[in-house]
């Protein structure tokens, strides 16, 4: 019998820390149309998720008690994007590769056999933190009643393409995302790369400029409908919302 091949990583969500989940549904819900899926605490902050069409996700965390990371990012950025998460097969293999290319591994914790994760820090990892998840095969079901907040009569969900950034260079963002993270890339616009992984919904697509800082730029999403409010919503949530045509 031959051995199954092993899956491939996977793009899993884009995390956002608000000062509060209950802010968020007014636009996840309201303007983009996601599915509340699952809401947890988590020590020294709280998260929970949202779905839309095609299998995005998007991840609100919330800073609890009187510090942690959420409370210092809160303080030091506002609103916005915090992290970038991978389901990745093999959580070792991935921290070894990372380290070949001259990543330093943070946080790793293998405490939880059905969670294992580590993360890339941003000031390496082109202005964000990479957040690197090996789940295992079983799992507690979800607890039924831990559903994010959503809205009365809310519109069609609309597409998330994935995250634009901005990066120094093509080569730094081809060593982290096609290297270290197993990424297939083309060609995108203004002379752009895009990098997707095989079965997830999302991408990130980089534009190059030296002379600006490194990060997040925008969630890109698509519609069939007409999007309303989307420069106000995108401030609320500290990121742009940039619908784009295409996948």
């Amino acid at each position: 019998m031959g051995v199954l091949p092993m899956p491939p990583i996977r793009l899993d969500h884009i995390a956002i820390a608000l000062p509060r989940i209950a802010d968020a549904p007014s636009v996840l819900v309201a303007v983009l149309g996601g599915v509340p899926e699952r809401m947890q605490p988590s020590g020294v902050f709280r998260w929970a998720s949202w779905v839309y069409t095609g299998g995005g996700r998007i991840e609100i965390l919330e800073p609890v008690g009187v510090d942690g990371f959420v409370h210092r990012f809160l303080a030091a950025h506002g609103p916005g994007v915090h992290h970038v998460t991978f389901k990745v097969p093999d959580l070792d293999a991935v921290c070894r590769r990372a380290e070949r290319h001259g990543y330093g591994i943070v946080g790793r914790d293998e405490s939880d056999p059905s969670w294992k994760e580590a993360f890339l820090h941003p000031k390496q990892a082109l202005g964000i933190v990479v957040q690197l998840a090996e789940a295992g095969t079983t799992s507690l079901p979800a607890d039924p009643g831990a559903i994010p907040p959503g809205v009365p009569d809310a519109p069609p969900s609309v597409r998330i393409l994935g995250l634009r950034m901005r990066v120094h260079s093509s080569e730094r963002a081809l060593t982290q995302w096609r290297d270290v993270l197993q990424a297939e890339v083309e060609d995108g616009p203004m002379d752009g790369l895009t990098f997707r992984w095989p079965g997830s919904p999302m991408r990130i697509l980089v534009t190059v400029d030296p002379t600006a800082a490194e990060g997040p730029l925008a969630i890109e999403l698509a519609s069939e409908r007409g999007l309303a409010g989307l420069e106000e919503a995108g401030a609320r949530l500290g990121i742009r919302l940039a619908p784009r045509s295409g996948t």
